[in-house]
């Protein structure tokens, strides 16, 4: 596999990912199209230790969520345009990359478009592409190929392990400082 590179709208932080993601969706609830500015969010899903950084350093936002849990926007200090969504941690199992932020976005359509019950009228959407109200249950939606790829960055991490690597070849992971914390 040819590594995907990605990077903010400046140029400043850039990253690879060394795997193809897990899935690809678009996400039309009223939160994303908030935290966007657009009728919804583009994402891929990839394990953390999947997504090295080229070069910069990130900066976290802890934004709200309907839920009350923690979700931080990820993306550049200098541009600030977000490049990845972290639910839960600043360092979760799975990020959510924003797809327009790779140098090849256009290869990566919507596998599915979840929270089209909060999607806007005008936005017509492609019958063959799977659609739900809500979320999605990953384990019926996703490839096997990605439930077990979950699965085993899950029990590595729960080992206390990082996930094994990628077979294609990367440069080396930056060693990252912690960023500062906003609020």
């Amino acid at each position: 596999m040819t590594p995907l590179d990605g990077r903010c709208a400046c140029g400043a932080l850039a990253f690879r990912l060394s795997r193809p993601p897990l899935f690809v969706h678009a996400c039309h609830c009223t939160r994303c199209q908030r935290e966007t500015g657009g009728a919804f969010a583009h994402h891929l899903m990839i394990e953390t230790a999947h997504l090295h950084l080229l070069q910069g350093e990130p900066h976290f936002a802890r934004v709200p969520t309907d839920s009350g849990r923690r979700h931080w926007v990820v993306g550049c200090a200098g541009c600030q345009a977000v490049v990845w969504n972290a639910h839960g941690s600043r360092n979760p199992l799975i990020v959510y990359l924003r797809v327009g932020t790779l140098d090849a976005p256009a290869t990566w359509p919507p596998r599915a478009h979840i929270f089209v019950r909060s999607k806007p009228a005008w936005m017509l959407l492609d019958p063959a592409v799977p659609q739900f109200s809500g979320a999605y249950d990953a384990r019926r939606v996703w490839p096997a190929e990605s439930v077990a790829r979950h699965d085993l960055a899950q029990a590595a991490r729960a080992a206390g392990r990082r996930a094994p690597a990628s077979t294609a070849p990367v440069p080396a992971p930056r060693k990252r400082s912690a960023p500062t914390r906003t609020t």
